[in-house]
């Protein structure tokens, strides 16, 4: 496996899609134990991604994800923008002039952990994005890309498993035990996310 330009910039194309298509169900679970804007913005914020990107030209997957993280850190409101933003950021400085196997996907989505850490001052297993992300990467840390679907099945079940969690980060926390029951609204939009890279990398496998 080797993420190209091609295959960077269809997948945001994906992910536009599938947040346009989830805009409802990403504000159902944010109107629960958040804002209630999570939808909307991550709509808009991929949006103005795809837009962004085919009006530039790009010469390595990096350089379309600097410019994911640019366009989200300004288009994305809330804690979101900031936290996507830095992830992509990330992936795109680990990945710079190397060859994106799926080695280096694995490292880049660890400096993207770190990254989201850092900046909501969280950890695995608080009921946030993170908790998706950490999953993919020891996914990849394990498994082969053979399958790209099981990346979605291993996703749908961190997803899932939120919702025992009780939230400690976020508006979510604000309602203490009140906030177990409910999928984390990150959590579901890390999934999209994920959802549309095992795409990707699935009709690769098969041409």
């Amino acid at each position: 496996m080797e993420l190209t330009v091609d295959m960077a910039i269809n997948w945001m194309e994906i992910a536009r899609d599938k947040y346009k298509e989830n805009k409802e169900t990403l504000t159902m679970l944010d109107q629960a134990i958040g804002d209630g804007d999570h939808g909307i913005n991550m709509a808009r914020g991929y949006q103005a991604v795809v837009e962004k990107i085919a009006e530039t030209e790009y010469d390595h997957p990096a350089d379309v994800l600097k410019s994911v993280a640019m366009t989200l850190m300004a288009k994305v409101g809330g804690a979101s923008g900031p936290l996507y933003g830095t992830a992509f950021m990330n992936m795109s400085m680990v990945m710079k002039g190397k060859t994106v196997d799926q080695k280096v996907l694995k490292e880049a989505i660890d400096h993207a952990i770190t990254g989201m850490k850092q900046r909501g001052k969280s950890e695995i297993g608080e009921k946030t994005l993170l908790d998706v992300w950490d999953q993919v990467s020891s996914y990849l840390d394990s498994e082969d890309l053979s399958e790209p679907k099981e990346i979605i099945e291993v996703c749908q079940a961190v997803v899932e498993d939120t919702k025992q969690i009780q939230a400690t980060k976020g508006r979510a926390s604000y309602l203490n035990e009140r906030s177990i029951g409910h999928e984390d609204p990150g959590s579901m939009s890390s999934f999209y996310l994920f959802e549309a890279l095992a795409e990707v990398l699935e009709k690769e496998a098969t041409v």
